[in-house]
């Protein structure tokens, strides 16, 4: 079992940076893959970033390419997202989850641990 935190939203203008975290407790976060996905209103939750356990592998949905990073510092059992240039199509509710795998994963129906979500909302 593991415990996930969000913190970290806020609204912003387009054009700036936010940084979102999520706290991990229960296991060793060494243990899983994390990945942070959002839910745009009125929309279905999608993929955003996902990261291997030890932080050396990494990949992102289209979307945000190149404007947001994935990172984690294991010793912490933190994963960060990084945000920069967001534009007002990243408002949503962003949420962090964990699977206990070696393997990467983009398909929400593959992480069994989810945080609360923290809201991010970037206006124009």
């Amino acid at each position: 079992q593991v415990q996930l935190v969000e913190s970290g939203g806020g609204l912003v203008q387009a054009g700036a940076s936010l940084s979102v975290s999520c706290a991990a407790s229960g296991r060793a976060s060494s243990s899983y893959v994390m990945g942070w996905f959002r839910q745009p209103p009125g929309k279905e939750r999608e993929f955003v970033a996902t990261i291997s356990r030890s932080g050396d592998s990494t990949d992102y949905a289209d979307s945000v390419k190149g404007r947001f990073t994935i990172s984690r510092e294991n010793l912490k059992n933190t994963v960060y997202l990084q945000m920069n240039s967001l534009k007002p199509e990243d408002t949503a509710v962003y949420y962090c989850a964990a699977r206990f795998s070696s393997l990467l994963s983009t398909r929400v129906n593959e992480y069994p641990y989810w945080g609360q979500g923290t809201q991010v909302t970037v206006s124009s």
